[in-house]
């Protein structure tokens, strides 16, 4: 029997993959613990490596940090590895291919090669990843105003994206009537929705710590400019 012929669970029924399917080596649960760790090791060692550098993180700083971070290694490595391997996911074992084919049960798009999922991670990868790093260091160095800046950026390019993402699967089910996601409660709330909505819940709240920060930078400026004396610059 060859790939071809394996019948598929992704939604539409009669979508057609890229290079056949074949079902994952690994169960769910065994799968996700797996990923898990990998994130749990990067997210440890590259916040032992911040407090090298900078010992004075609070707990909500670290917390910031520990996002970005994360948003690094999903771009970096794990979108990353869509972009370079979507032709062959559906029928490679090696964890990330069966984590995303797991993951397409919620959006078999990303089996498909499909040109919105190429370009969006595309510049998730090359811009997003990046920035995410760079958004992190600046936390670390303490470079306040820089990091506000990076933090404003991701956050509105992380809504950007997340929106445009929701908006398309939206309107190809409303006018073409075409779903991409399994009906089943983990599939299209918990991948789907759950995951996804991270990425509205978490920028929102940066974008709001961002704007407090400017503000409150703004008013002591205006308040230091009028307790100068007119002749301060003699």
């Amino acid at each position: 029997m060859t790939t071809n012929s394996i019948p598929h669970p992704y939604y539409p029924p009669e979508v057609q993959l890229s290079g056949g399917y074949v079902p994952n080596e690994l169960g769910l649960v065994p799968l996700i613990s797996r990923f898990v760790g990998l994130i749990a090791v990067h997210l440890g060692t590259t916040l032992t490596i911040a407090h090298v550098f900078n010992k004075r993180l609070d707990g909500k700083e670290q917390l910031v940090f520990l996002w970005f971070m994360l948003c690094a290694f999903l771009h970096l490595f794990f979108e990353g590895y869509f972009i370079t391997h979507h032709t062959s996911l559906a029928s490679s074992q090696s964890l990330f291919s069966q984590l995303w084919k797991e993951y397409s049960l919620s959006d078999s798009r990303y089996l498909t090669s499909n040109p919105f999922m190429l370009c969006i991670e595309t510049l998730t990868v090359f811009i997003w990843g990046p920035l995410c790093v760079l958004a992190a260091v600046l936390l670390v160095a303490e470079k306040r105003g820089l990091r506000h800046v990076a933090q404003i950026v991701l956050s509105v390019g992380h809504l950007y994206g997340v929106l445009l993402y929701y908006g398309t699967c939206a309107f190809e089910e409303r006018y073409k009537g075409v779903g991409y996601s399994r009906p089943d409660a983990l599939y299209y709330w918990g991948y789907y929705v759950g995951m996804n909505g991270l990425w509205v819940v978490v920028p929102t709240l940066l974008l709001l710590q961002s704007a407090r920060e400017i503000h409150r930078r703004l008013r002591e400026k205006k308040v230091e400019s009028k307790t100068k004396s007119p002749y301060h610059w003699l």
